[in-house]
């Protein structure tokens, strides 16, 4: 469950290094990936940010939120979604996979036990990116609590550093 590289957040990510990798999609959480857990309105960054990754991915958005407030982030962006999808749970990555080549394809999110733990549990690389704002709902909170105790763990042994930013994909 180590993600294959951390970012300080998604304007972060060298998406020309991705590209030269062979990625072809990019699958991004919403909630505390792309917009804050809380708010409504999208960035002129962030909306910059698609409107660039568009023209070399397929940019996707892959979410537990609900229906109304997926497609209007996605329709906002100009992307393609799927919502309420159950992460970690395998069923619906299922879905959206048989459409596509697992090597072509990076999860970008910013939650160990649902973003990194399902997308890896699927056999996608995984980027992991600190969260936008510390406020979250209450399962969110849950989740956070099984995430400390991973991370300190892997601390521990050296297996991922939750205060150092890197970068694990050498080859696709």
């Amino acid at each position: 469950m180590i993600p294959d590289a951390y970012y300080k957040n998604i304007f972060a990510i060298d998406y020309k290094r991705l590209k030269e990798l062979g990625i072809k999609n990019l699958f991004f959480d919403i909630d505390n990936t792309v917009i804050p857990y809380f708010e409504k309105e999208i960035s002129k960054e962030t909306k910059s940010l698609f409107n660039n990754l568009k023209n070399d991915f397929c940019v996707f958005l892959f979410s537990n939120s609900r229906k109304k407030r997926v497609y209007s982030i996605a329709n906002e962006l100009g992307v393609d979604s799927y919502y309420s999808s159950m992460k970690p749970l395998k069923r619906n990555y299922k879905k959206i996979m048989n459409m596509f080549k697992k090597n072509e394809c990076v999860f970008i999110g910013d939650q160990f036990m649902t973003d990194v733990l399902g997308a890896k549990r699927n056999g996608l690389k995984v980027i992991f990116v600190n969260k936008l704002k510390d406020k979250e709902p209450i399962t969110t909170k849950f989740w956070r609590i099984l995430e400390k105790h991973y991370l300190k763990k892997y601390k521990k042994y050296g297996l991922f550093n939750i205060d150092e930013f890197y970068d694990r994909i050498k080859t696709i």
